[in-house]
């Protein structure tokens, strides 16, 4: 079994040669880093915010950016009424811990019980499973147009989890150990196997990329709070699926091979990099928009004052305006505009230069 893990993992130099990318911007932000801690709070809170709204629709919740903001602002006075407000809450308050306690949580199959735990700990439906190694099979199906079922990935079989689990747990730690792979070799082919254990009735998918975020900050990528990866995913989200059952459909064969899926999470790493090189190298926020959120972005050099359905007119709706919305929130959270008024009459201005 053992063996099985780290032949799956197939290097040649173009992995290489990502890796290094990666790993040189990592020196450079351990070395260079020049942010006040008030910048650098303002950007967690600000990830924290996105990675959460991110997170959770790529498991289909629909809540914007700006709607996740509001509501966390006022999670202490109520509680969630709603299954994505459940998520939302659970998803936020673990990265929220794995952000700030990263150094002293460990791998173990009670750490990730407990992050299943506090992940799923408002939702009311999850009572029963959550903290808990899943009970049933959880089939990976899509629905066809014409209302039909079509099986993408049979996860392992409840009775086989808790070994299947151990033995991925322990390689990793045993690999992390030797130090002789490299660490986002070791965290990509365990989250892989994580996804492909499918180890519980529900939350795999969030609780897979908290994890993510866990093992890279203890890799030594502490950029990691100040730039989503989950917003990264959330933009490429038909590569990430494609990547992985590309992966799956292979897995416990003889032609194992996670290289789709290493390569998807490469390229999303190096995005991630680059966006938190934007940050060093620039107090410029606008270095941090993705390329859609840039054109909404100019629409301000031309209006002094814009609403959604304004900017929606500017672009021909060549753009949605649910995405629209969701980069307005990321606008303003990163202070390049300001909202005035609230609901369906809310307007935007552009601030003053940094």
């Amino acid at each position: 079994m053992q063996n099985r893990f780290s032949e799956r993992i197939k290097i040649n130099a173009e992995i290489l040669s990502k890796i290094a990318k990666i790993d040189e911007f990592k020196g450079i932000w351990q070395g260079g880093m020049r942010l006040s801690p008030n910048i650098l709070g303002h950007l967690k809170r600000s990830v924290i915010i996105t990675s959460t709204g991110a997170s959770t629709r790529i498991e289909g919740a629909k809540m914007s950016d700006d709607e996740v903001m509001r509501f966390l602002r006022g999670l202490n006075s109520k509680t969630p009424k709603n299954r994505d407000e459940e998520e939302v809450a659970g998803y936020a308050n673990l990265t929220g811990r794995i952000f700030d306690n990263h150094r002293k949580l460990k791998l173990t199959e009670g750490q990730i019980l407990q992050f299943h735990s506090i992940l799923l700990q408002f939702s009311k439906k999850d009572i029963e499973h959550r903290g808990k190694y899943k009970m049933s099979d959880n089939i990976v199906v899509a629905r066809t147009d014409d209302g039909q079922e079509k099986i993408l990935f049979r996860p392992t079989p409840p009775y086989l989890v808790k070994k299947e689990m151990d033995d991925a747990l322990d390689w990793a730690k045993k690999e992390i150990d030797k130090k002789e792979l490299h660490p986002i070799l070791i965290i990509c082919n365990f989250i892989f196997e994580f996804l492909a254990i499918h180890p519980f009735i529900d939350g795999n998918g969030r609780l897979s990329r908290a994890l993510t975020n866990l093992l890279f900050l203890q890799s030594g990528y502490s950029y990691i709070p100040y730039v989503s990866l989950e917003e990264i995913i959330e933009e490429d989200q038909a590569n990430y699926y494609r990547s992985l059952r590309e992966t799956q459909k292979n897995h416990k064969t003889d032609k194992e091979d996670i290289s789709p899926w290493l390569d998807f999470m490469l390229n999303a790493l190096i995005k991630q990099s680059e966006k938190a090189k934007n940050i060093m190298n620039a107090a410029r926020p606008e270095k941090l928009l993705s390329e859609k959120q840039s054109i909404i972005y100019e629409v301000f050099d031309h209006e002094k004052e814009i609403s959604v359905s304004d900017i929606d007119k500017r672009l021909d709706s060549k753009i949605s305006k649910a995405t629209i919305k969701q980069a307005l929130s990321r606008l303003t959270e990163l202070r390049l505009i300001e909202r005035i008024g609230q609901g369906r009459g809310a307007r935007y201005i552009k601030t003053s230069k940094q």
